[in-house]
């Protein structure tokens, strides 16, 4: 009868160090085979390893320091060893010694801690391998350390998924862009980007959680129009780009191909429009009234436009989203664009008792902007009238 470690011998476990271990972590369970992913210390002595411990100063540059590191526990038959330490190499920069980015010390060194023979193999031959190809794209000498594990700690319970218990943050990139199976990769043409306004989001080559979730929460339902653009950090030929560029999710407001502003890390729904209403808007009436719940005034330039306007809907001028269709408008006498309704779930309402008044608020539902208010039994036939700004609308015309 086989035992059942002869039985398993396809489950194996590996730990790397390559940085902060919290990005790593998450990186390595979202492989496809990775049975499970702990982060923890390794490769130290002469005291014990606590994450307090071994941030001092004292022991920043200290050789016996424990490195931050994840134990990855694989199923081989689905995810070789190789193609987990090609990963491992392109996921940060190797060529850095006890650092990665801005985080600096002998706790961040670029280290693999095999378990078998094989392993150290795999290992050793990668980086005879990832040398050429980091050489001819300009890095200097691999630094990565490959040792036998001899004793692996795992880190404090508030450390073990560390992206979910935070989730809005970013993912460190430190990755050098090189990759081992390299394909002659068509470059982004940023041209269009060098002219008007555009949005840019630094998106990640492996996994980010921080990414998906503002793809998911705000980014999927972006219909306005600035254009938004998806680039990796090393895909920012010709623009003039000041923030730096190692944190995924960073969102950067382009114009002219210049950076006006960015933001590094997870930005939640309306943080992101408010810095668009800005980027967009500035200082206007316009940017007043959607985020200062600020009125237009009566009969103003905006109304005159949009009072007799061919079919059509009128959108969220920042997110795009469709808020009232003229089918529903009517002239109310006051000043301001009147609708009988909105757009089925286009907008929320909000208790308002400014001015020593009891009113009902309107804002997008998409971007969080204030629209107006509603008077009950005030429109045609007893109906709701819908008062609107319309300084915070853009008019599309019905297609044909």
């Amino acid at each position: 009868m086989q035992s059942p470690e002869h039985a398993s011998t396809h489950i194996k476990t590996i730990v790397l160090g390559s940085g902060c271990f919290w990005g790593a972590e998450k990186r390595y369970e979202a492989m496809e085979g990775v049975l499970d992913a702990e982060s923890g210390y390794s490769d130290g002595r002469g005291f014990k390893a606590s994450y307090a411990a071994i941030t001092k100063r004292s022991r920043r540059f200290d050789s016996n320091n424990y490195a931050e590191v994840v134990k990855v526990t694989y199923n081989a038959n689905i995810l070789t060893t190789e193609q987990l330490l090609m990963q491992y190499f392109e996921s940060h920069d190797p060529t850095q010694k006890n650092r990665q980015g801005n985080d600096i010390g002998t706790q961040y060194r670029s280290i693999i801690l095999y378990t078998d023979e094989l392993q150290q193999n795999v290992a050793l031959s990668l980086v005879k391998q990832y040398q050429k190809l980091l050489n001819q794209a300009g890095f200097g000498e691999i630094q990565t350390q490959i040792k036998p594990l001899a004793e692996f700690y795992p880190a404090e319970e508030y450390h073990q998924n560390y992206l979910v218990k935070n989730p809005d943050g970013y993912c460190p990139d430190h990755s050098t862009g090189v990759v081992f199976n390299q394909k002659e990769e068509q470059k982004e043409d940023n041209s269009a980007l060098l002219l008007g306004k555009h949005i840019v989001v630094l998106d990640s080559k492996s996994y980010c959680p921080y990414c998906e979730k503002l793809k998911k929460t705000v980014l999927f339902d972006y219909q306005g129009s600035i254009p938004l653009h998806y680039r990796y950090a090393d895909q920012l030929a010709g623009l003039q780009v000041k923030t730096p560029t190692w944190a995924t999710p960073t969102i950067i407001f382009l114009e002219q191909g210049k950076e006006v502003y960015a933001h590094q890390g997870f930005m939640d729904k309306n943080t992101f429009y408010r810095a668009l209403g800005a980027f967009k808007l500035g200082d206007s009436e316009a940017f007043k009234v959607a985020f200062q719940s600020k009125t237009d005034a009566p009969f103003c330039k905006q109304y005159d436009l949009f009072k007799n306007t061919t079919d059509g809907v009128f959108i969220d001028k920042l997110s795009g989203a469709k808020l009232f269709d003229t089918k529903d408008r009517f002239n109310s006498g006051t000043g301001w664009l009147s609708f009988k309704q909105p757009v089925k779930n286009s907008v929320t309402y909000h208790e308002d008792n400014s001015y020593g008044m009891q009113r009902t608020e309107i804002r997008s539902k998409s971007s969080g902007i204030h629209l107006g208010h509603v008077f009950a039994g005030e429109g045609p036939d007893g109906r709701d009238r819908y008062c609107i700004n319309a300084t915070v609308l853009e008019f599309v015309p019905r297609a044909l």
